[in-house]
């Protein structure tokens, strides 16, 4: 959702509100139309969970007729999202639902009530069009007609009152059902709970298992984090390098392909025989029709560059260099996991005699211990005691537990800092927020200057010479630049946001987009409404003003209100055109193909164009929907024509967002919270009612009656116990649903997950780092190595040519029912395999030659699910054989 200027507030009437419904109208119809026409004969874009090459992935194919689809649409059932996306896609699409129902009677309502009282027999300055059914224009003799609003905005408070604490108890019925779900109760990421700032005494396995020992069940396995200083880089050196490599040996197979057409041609013409596809000869013919001139190359950096420059730094062979870079780097991680393995991590001791355990005691190493781990329990509800119980005697320790975290959610760089250290990034990062929030109007304000640049031109004689450009020049400067660097501008915002969000220390992605919600909410209601709002009344009045301050209470009450006629045309905008763009997403339908032209060189990259898994981001997400809720229940009563248009733009929405969640968006478990967005868009709920009633308290305050007197005195003094009533019910639902929406209560226990066989006599483990595992046997078999041992390696992926390596290269620590390796906690950098390396079969059978000749430099790779035909041309008949692993 982009942001909204003054100057277009200001400026907008009743005519451009006519005119931006023709266009948006006419805009969705031809969209919804072209999205009727493409949707059967696009399924890979429209309906991509419908072709996942992955069976338990795939959904059913959307059934329904040409032209019908909106019916069948209508007609899902939208629980159904929870199965397909769970829980945060089921409660977004929930509160759209929500939004339908609160709005459908508070439209039929004020239009029948309001719009009467507003217009009939009743007009301040002659007012005409949509401003005869605002608030303002109401005379001043007619001032008893406000007793219909009053009553109304007490009416639609109690309304949504109801609906809030119906859907509270509706969303505290999911979340805990989906907890105490078998499916999810037994993973790992219910029962591991992530702790940060642990003292140095407890800095081992022991001391937690024994601190935890408390707790039912005990601890079933810790992974205490590590600081791996350069084997996260080197980890993705060696991505980068197998990336590298499969586009290098795509690209020889075919140039080979091509090179050999060719040569077919020129032997059929002269009548000699086609050469052979012996696989045997299959290395010369290769050798021949790609001379080493033709092969892959690329420049490395020159000095200490990071990057190449052309015709800078020295040429290499791409496929040599890539196997040399594969196997130094898998050396230097053995290197560095064997390291990881010898040391382990002693149980901490008063060395230095000061009688405490701090960090001064511990034995240097090479890869020291961090003040964090997680920590998995044998059961569910350990884990949710732990994280809420007070958990050590001193200010900040362990101050910081974080439930329900899946490795693939963790911020690895933040699991390190000082809980100090935090607080005080916490207050860097709000003020920081608060001063962008402040400051945000400056690139936003030149942005308005030049999109008025040919009136400025002609004000401002240092600007003279931009009048001298041509016309078509002006017109790109003034019409096309401004929108287009508003958008950039937006586009940056929830990037730093997020920035921000890191840089305080939050551990988890999940964790950055809730706080993304609210920062991206705050700014999305100060600068996208609430300064707009002002602004625009108060411009729209100033000449009034002016000429007559006298009149200033009575002229803001009149004006304000004319900014609604705007927030029409906006809703309007995204109610037509930003849902028919959603449905035919032309971007999208034109990238896919431009990939595939462009950037679909190898077997990796087509998987991913095609079939890569589409997701939102909750944190923009809910802020775009929440601001025009907060932006309808702000004008319900002051203009009330907004009413229906936002019930309408929310049932377009509600069928949208259906669509998207149950066909296209795949949203991992990994980075499902479990429902945590809804209750902050509850929140933004209250603010919206909050901003409608200061609004209209401040609007009867300032009425004035033709005596010069307040003219609605009684009704302003109702709404002030109106917005006491609201901060007292909002204390209610935040005490009574909050605690609810965090853990799972004890009288829910008994249907939690429980492990058959809790290991209470653990020994020393290093799980965060490395394989010196200490289990007892019966655990060795169920879950990973003997301590004894050496670290186990994963079994040959299908199909899948491995080279020889060594026993820490694929370091995992139990084994799925499914046969997946489960690398528990450990960082990628200390367990994670060398990536495939996905080449293409091909008719010559050269992809095969190549397996085995980066089999011999010990780079493991298959051309298993990857073809080339003769053209050259690549294609995918499965997922990459290690897609779990990555």
């Amino acid at each position: 959702m982009s942001g909204v200027d003054q100057q277009t507030a200001t400026s907008a009437t009743t005519a451009t509100f006519v005119t931006a419904l023709v266009f948006n109208a006419a805009v969705f119809g031809i969209e919804i139309g072209l999205f009727t026409l493409l949707r059967p004969y696009f399924k890979q874009i429209y309906e991509p969970r419908t072709q996942v090459p992955v069976e338990k992935d795939r959904v059913k194919p959307f059934e329904a007729g040409f032209l019908t689809w909106p019916i069948a649409l209508f007609k899902a059932d939208y629980r159904d999202v929870q199965q397909v996306n769970g829980p945060d896609a089921y409660l977004f699409v929930r509160f759209l639902r929500m939004m339908i129902r609160i709005l459908l009677p508070i439209w039929f309502i004020s239009w029948i009530v309001l719009m009467p009282v507003t217009s009939v027999n009743t007009s301040v300055n002659n007012s005409t069009g949509l401003d005869r059914f605002i608030f303002g224009n109401v005379s001043s003799f007619d001032q008893d007609r406000f007793a219909a609003h009053i009553i109304l905005a007490y009416l639609f408070t109690f309304w949504i009152y109801w609906n809030i604490k119906r859907e509270m108890q509706h969303f505290t019925t999911i979340r805990q059902l989906h907890l105490v779900n078998p499916a999810y109760s037994r993973s790992v990421q219910a029962n591991t709970i992530l702790v940060t700032g642990i003292p140095a005494k407890h800095l081992s396995e022991p001391a937690l298992r024994q601190l935890y020992s408390h707790l039912p069940g005990g601890v079933k396995k810790v992974w205490l984090n590590r600081d791996l200083k350069e084997l996260p880089s080197i980890y993705d050196r060696r991505l980068a390098a197998c990336g590298k490599l499969e586009s290098a040996e795509t690209s020889l197979l075919s140039t080979a392909a091509k090179l050999r057409r060719k040569a077919l041609k020129k032997a059929n013409g002269a009548g000699d025989p086609s050469p052979s596809a012996d696989p045997e000869r299959n290395v010369a013919l290769a050798e021949r029709l790609v001379p080493r001139e033709k092969r892959p190359s690329h420049r490395l950096p020159a000095g200490f560059m990071p990057f190449s420059l052309p015709l800078i730094g020295k040429k290499v062979d791409t496929i040599d260099w890539c196997r040399q870079e594969i196997a130094a780097t898998t050396g230097l991680l053995t290197k560095g996991r064997q390291t990881l393995a010898d040391e382990g991590l002693a149980v901490p001791e008063d060395v230095n005699g000061d009688g405490k355990v701090d960090k001064n005691d511990r034995v240097k190493q090479t890869y020291p211990v961090l003040n964090s781990a997680f920590v998995t329990f044998n059961q569910q509800i350990a884990a949710h005691l732990a994280v809420n119980a007070l958990t050590h005697h001193e200010p900040y320790c362990m101050a910081d537990r974080y439930l329900e975290v899946s490795p693939p959610d963790v911020i690895w760089g933040n699991l390190g800092l000082n809980p100090y250290e935090k607080r005080i990034r916490l207050a860097i990062s709000y003020s920081a927020t608060a001063a962008l929030i402040i400051f945000w109007a400056i690139p936003v304000a030149f942005v308005g200057i030049i999109s008025n640049i040919e009136g400025l031109c002609v004000r401002e004689s240092w600007l003279a010479w931009l009048c001298k450009l041509p016309s078509p020049v002006i017109g790109i400067i003034q019409g096309i630049l401004p929108p287009v660097l508003l958008a950039v501008l937006m586009m940056l915002l929830p990037i730093v946001l997020r920035l921000f969000g890191r840089f305080e220390g939050i551990p988890t992605y999940t964790g950055l987009e809730l706080s993304l919600m609210t920062r991206y909410f705050i700014f999305q209601v100060i600068h996208s409404f609430l300064i707009v709002t002002l602004s625009s009344g108060i411009f729209a009045a100033l000449p009034s003003i002016l000429s007559n301050p006298s009149s200033i209470a009575g002229l803001l009450a009149a004006y304000l209100p004319k900014a609604s006629t705007f927030f029409l045309t906006y809703i309007l905008l995204q109610g037509l055109s930003g849902v028919a763009g959603g449905f035919l997403d032309v971007v999208t339908l034109v990238l896919y193909y431009v990939k595939l032209f462009i950037l679909g060189s190898t077997p990796r990259s087509i998987y991913n164009i095609k079939y890569g898994q589409s997701t939102v981001a909750w944190g923009t997400l809910f802020p775009s929907i929440t601001l025009l809720v907060v932006i309808t229940f702000a004008y319900s009563i002051i203009s009330p024509v907004i009413n229906g248009l936002s019930c309408f733009t929310f049932f377009l929405f509600y069928l949208l967002y259906k669509y998207l969640f149950l066909y296209k968006y795949t949203q991992p478990p990994s980075a499902d919270t479990g429902g945590l967005f809804f209750p902050k868009a509850i929140q933004h709920l209250f603010v919206g009612m909050y901003v409608q009633q200061l609004c209209l308290c401040a609007l009867f305050f300032l009425v004035s009656a033709p005596d010069g007197k307040r003219g609605a005195l009684p009704e302003g003094v109702l709404m002030i116990v109106l917005i006491i009533l609201t901060i007292g019910y909002h204390a209610i639902i935040n005490s009574s649903f909050g605690p609810l929406s965090k853990a799972i209560p004890l009288s829910l226990a008994h249907k939690t997950f429980r492990h058959p066989e809790p290991s209470l006599d653990l020994q020393d483990v290093d799980g965060g780092s490395g394989p010196n595992s200490r289990e007892t046997a019966e655990e060795e078999i169920e879950e990973g190595p003997s301590p004894t041992d050496k670290p186990r390696a994963s079994s040959s992926e299908s199909g899948a040519e491995r080279a020889p390596h060594s026993d820490y290269d694929d370091m995992f620590f139990a084994r799925g029912p499914d046969g997946t390796e489960d690398y528990g906690f450990a960082q990628p950098a200390a367990c994670r395999p060398q990536r495939i390396v996905w080449i293409p079969d091909d008719s010559l059978s050269l992809g095969r030659e190549e397996v085995k000749a980066n089999k011999e430099s010990d780079v493991k790779a298959t051309t298993q699910n990857a073809k080339m035909d003769e053209h050259g041309n690549v294609d995918v008949t499965g997922p990459p054989v290690d897609l779990a692993k990555f």
